[in-house]
């Protein structure tokens, strides 16, 4: 089994889970580049691959919308790279894909028979790399996640909300949170436990993967400085406050409609967020 984007928050966690039960082999972007057709036959062509689990994308969405042509070329081309080579190889592909290929618009979690409607450059490479691996391969699987944290934190972002909230708690503040998008916390490490069931149930079609659970960006905050102990207090603010150039959903939650009838869930966000901040060292036990 082969494991694309190795040394990412997921991608990390997916080596380790996987690895129980399968051999895998981890690539980085060093080793393997999405976007380059040859590099991924370099990487994965002639090898009896079981499953090739494509986590790369370019997902600074403010550095997509500057450059749509790249997002395209790693999000939506890569994609189609990844599922041509393991086509070839008569391996099942799996696409990580995201929240944002939905508006927000419907103003409840969306589920995976909801028509996605992106409204920024990174929804729309992610939707286009959703259509392609199906397009391509009958079993692909594509899995949505949203708003990731998980161990070894995003590559590019320098490590993800949480740390980013507990880093300046602890510096004293203040801390100033969006009050007005709403999403569903995606821990990796159940996100890589969820997908080994699928695996072994060998699912196919788009699932949603996130944990149980809606909130806003300031209610995840004020949780993880609540769970820590840290007494700072969490201000929350509107969106407005910091003007971008790109739009995102107000309302992005997932749900699923295809788990409970697969015998599989995910568990609610806030217990995920204890498990992460005990990982981490946060919290004891």
């Amino acid at each position: 089994m082969a494991v694309i984007g190795a040394r990412g928050q997921l991608g990390s966690d997916l080596v380790r889970v996987l690895s129980e039960r399968y051999e895998v082999v981890g690539f980085t972007h060093e080793e393997l580049e999405v976007a380059d057709m040859a590099s991924v036959e370099r990487a994965l062509g002639g090898r009896d691959w079981a499953a090739i689990v494509n986590t790369a994308a370019f997902h600074r969405v403010e550095a997509c919308e500057a450059d749509p042509e790249r997002a395209f070329r790693v999000n939506a081309l890569g994609a189609l790279n990844v599922a041509r080579v393991a086509r070839a190889a008569g391996a099942k592909c799996v696409y990580i894909s995201t929240d944002y290929v939905f508006d927000g618009a419907k103003g409840g979690p969306y589920l995976e028979s909801d028509p996605p409607r992106p409204i920024n450059v990174y929804g729309a490479s992610k939707l286009a790399g959703e259509q392609l691996c199906l397009m391509t391969l009958d079993d692909a699987l594509v899995l949505r996640i949203s708003s990731v944290f998980g161990r070894a934190g995003a590559s590019g972002k320098g490590g993800n909300f949480v740390e980013t909230i507990l880093q300046k708690a602890r510096a004293g503040g203040p801390l100033r949170v969006v009050a007005d998008q709403f999403m569903s916390p995606s821990y990796t490490l159940d996100v890589a436990r969820l997908l080994m069931g699928l695996l072994e149930k060998d699912v196919r079609g788009v699932v949603h993967g996130a944990n149980q659970g809606v909130c806003s960006w300031h209610e995840l905050a004020q949780e993880a400085v609540r769970l820590c102990g840290l007494g700072v207090g969490v201000e929350p603010i509107p969106s407005s406050a910091f003007p971008s150039p790109v739009k995102r959903p107000p309302y992005s939650a997932l749900a699923s409609e295809r788990l409970a009838a697969l015998g599989l869930k995910t568990r609610p966000w806030r217990e995920a967020l204890g498990d992460y901040l005990r990982e981490k060292g946060h919290l004891a036990g």
